[in-house]
């Protein structure tokens, strides 16, 4: 007997309107996973 072990694929980025960031990823066995990132409002970082 085997045991599956997902491996998290990049499978892209993306920046929404309201300007968080959208990660996607995928397993070679159809399981698919979505994180998003939300930005604190604020004076950007130079």
């Amino acid at each position: 007997m085997s045991i599956h072990v997902h491996v998290r694929v990049s499978g892209g980025l993306a920046v929404t309107e309201s300007g968080e960031l959208v990660e996607d990823y995928r397993c070679g066995c159809g399981a698919t996973w979505t994180d998003v990132h939300r930005v604190d409002e604020g004076q950007p970082e130079i």
